[in-house]
């Protein structure tokens, strides 16, 4: 699907565009009900309009599994065609501030799946979309451009700048197993895991996260008895079990003595930032 690049790009940062693309299809199929595929281009297109000041700047900001920045671009045309696609009115409108807060939903939407997606190989990505006040103070390290739709009528666009510390990030190379221990010697310092004993007892607060939602600020004042928030997780999906906000299992949500619990399916491998140390 990724189109030939100019230079060769790593594997994991091909493969991390490549994600954006499938996730920026799926959104939009979903919302259509009509597949529509999209590609990652690694040079400017020649019919992509110029920057101007009516294009939507996003700032994407990555931590946890993945750390880094990214900047999004998204013309005039795709702000708009975003917006229609979302709220499925499809008449000829100029532009206003509710197609670009539509838009912004809907890439938060392509956010959430490829936040989703990156766990296999990254471990828990937490990934946010603010609209960019300003222009980033890091310089791209790499760029792309999404196209969505066919080459001949494309749909929508979508520039695609990486910062250094991501594209670093993404290039490192993870480890398959732990480096060999040495054989412990007399003046050698005892090992970690003998005095684990010591942290059994320790109490430590954990959380169910049944699933989560952004909402406009004027959303959030309008909160009241009865009014109802929709998440992003459908029932039949697994809720989370969270320790200080890193995922540590999912699982199926039943009840005991009138209580509720958690039956676990699967636990979360560990992460680097989670090792004892």
């Amino acid at each position: 699907m990724t189109e030939a690049a100019s230079t060769p790009s790593p594997a994991d940062l091909a493969s991390f565009l490549e994600l954006w693309a499938q996730c920026f299809s799926q959104t939009l199929g979903q919302l259509t009900a009509v597949p529509v595929s999209c590609a990652v281009l690694a040079e400017l297109p020649a019919e992509l309009a110029a920057v101007s000041e009516n294009d939507l700047s996003l700032l994407a900001t990555l931590s946890s599994g993945l750390r880094g920045e990214m900047s999004l671009r998204l013309p005039p045309t795709t702000v708009l065609h975003c917006a229609q696609t979302l709220t499925g009115d499809t008449a000829p409108a100029e532009m206003t501030p509710e197609h670009r807060d539509a838009a912004l939903e809907l890439i938060r939407q392509v956010a959430g799946l490829v936040s989703t997606s990156l766990e296999p190989r990254w471990g828990e990505v937490q990934l946010r979309i603010e609209a960019a006040q300003a222009v980033p103070t890091w310089s791209a390290s790499a760029t792309a451009w999404l196209r969505a739709g066919e080459d001949s009528a494309p749909l929508a666009w979508v520039e695609v700048h990486l910062s250094a510390a991501l594209v670093a990030a993404l290039r490192a190379v993870r480890k398959e197993e732990p480096p060999a221990r040495e054989a412990p010697t007399e003046n050698s310092a005892p090992d970690r895991d003998v005095n684990l004993g010591l942290l059994m007892d320790v109490e430590l607060a954990v959380a169910l996260r049944f699933g989560s939602r952004r909402l406009p600020l004027r959303d959030v004042l309008d909160l009241g008895p009865g009014a109802v928030v929709e998440l992003d997780r459908q029932v039949q999906e697994p809720v989370d079990l969270l320790l200080d906000g890193r995922l540590l299992a999912r699982g199926e949500v039943v009840v005991i003595d009138g209580n509720y619990a958690m039956s676990v399916t699967e636990v979360a491998p560990p992460t680097r930032e989670t090792e004892f140390r």
